[in-house]
């Protein structure tokens, strides 16, 4: 294996990486509709909120890598949800769906060639692909932890 493939693996492995921290899937599994609004005392967020900031987060991502149209967000207004609480079981399960989806196309931009994860992205302001790749992997790794502990102070993690 080329130094080229292996970064690329490795990189893309990154994105859901359960060798360091508890995987994305462990973390949002079990939930219960009831507590998936609830914002324990000294915490700052429920964790549809840290649900929906996580896929919003790298949703964003994505669309800097892949499109000059681009339109850069607010912060902290377009990055977090307006409400703490999901409105429908189904919105829990659609922004797992969707994190999902959005982190294998991530990964497929890692392993594809015909993009150089070290050049910066055209439209950007010096970011490199890589660059983007590893924020993401980190952002995720933060907040998981932070759902960890609102799961905690819940008494719903294992």
């Amino acid at each position: 294996m080329n130094q080229d493939t292996a970064i690329r693996e490795q990189a893309a492995k990154l994105l859901d990486w359960g060798d360091a921290h508890v995987t994305f899937e462990k973390a949002v599994a079990g939930v219960p509709p009831r507590l998936r609004g609830v914002t324990p005392p000294g915490l700052e967020h429920s964790a549809w909120q840290l649900l929906e900031h996580l896929r919003i987060a790298q949703a964003d991502i994505l669309e800097f890598c892949r499109s000059a149209r681009y339109k850069e967000k607010k912060w902290p207004d377009d990055y977090w949800p307006k409400s703490p609480a999901p409105r429908t079981a189904a919105a829990w399960k659609a922004s797992i769906a969707a994190f999902k989806r959005d982190r294998r196309a991530l990964q497929q931009l890692a392993k594809d060639r015909a993009i150089d994860l070290f050049a910066t992205i055209p439209h950007g302001n010096g970011q490199t692909y890589i660059r983007e790749i590893l924020l993401i992997a980190d952002h995720t790794a933060y907040h998981l932890g932070q759902l960890i502990l609102v799961r905690r102070a819940l008494g719903i993690w294992p």
